[in-house]
């Protein structure tokens, strides 16, 4: 059989049942949303002069089961924030202690340098006290300590000493060689000293000085 077609008899029955359907969906929408209102008003105590003592006992059950809830997803978050904090100043007092054990080898490091600094100054200082000034004997019982150091080439037209003075030139010429004998007996160390000695009057001095 072929479908009947649609008349305009058959569309106005149609959309008669399509728009009674949809207002009862809206009268049942438009009930809930009443029945809604009036539960929150009486859940913030509003509106319980109506009530019945059942009724009320009801609400109370509600309400304190309600509490319960939020009372349990408080301490939740409560619970998940104080276990976020605790994780938290965990890691800041490893990292503290981290810093800590470094800033304290940092400080055994500058105290063993330190130490090895003022211990080699020191030594150094022991050293040089430790050490006896070289002294040398003349012919008139004269103790000069010797310091060896550069001089500058004095004139060589200053005046001869008198021949009772003994002259300060022989003498450091003389405790120089003299001390250096004491230490090398060679007579090579002295081959050379004539030729870098530019006053002659020097050199005669070192002559007397020399050891056979």
């Amino acid at each position: 059989m072929f479908p009947q077609p649609v008349t305009m008899v058959n569309y106005k029955v149609i959309l008669d049942a399509i728009l009674q359907f949809w207002q009862r969906e809206a009268a049942s929408l438009r009930q809930q949303l009443q029945y809604l209102q009036e539960c929150h008003r009486q859940l913030m105590g509003e509106e319980l002069s109506g009530l019945s003592a059942k009724e009320l006992q009801s609400l109370e059950n509600q309400l304190e089961t309600s509490l319960k809830g939020v009372r349990m997803k408080k301490d939740q978050i409560l619970n998940d924030e104080i276990k976020e904090l605790n994780q938290k100043g965990n890691l800041i007092q490893q990292e503290n202690m981290e810093l800590y054990k470094k800033l304290d080898l940092v400080g055994k490091e500058n105290a063993e340098l330190l130490q090895k600094v003022y211990g080699a100054r020191g030594v150094n200082k022991e050293n040089k006290s430790s050490q006896p000034p070289y002294t040398i004997t003349n012919g008139y019982d004269l103790q000069t300590p010797i310091h060896l150091q550069l001089s500058q080439p004095q004139n060589q037209t200053q005046p001869r000493p008198q021949n009772n003075e003994i002259p300060a030139k022989g003498i450091k010429l003389g405790a120089l060689c003299a001390y250096a004998m004491k230490i090398d007996k060679r007579k090579d160390l002295f081959t050379d000293i004539p030729n870098i000695i530019e006053d002659s009057y020097l050199q005669q001095q070192y002559v007397q000085y020399q050891v056979p």
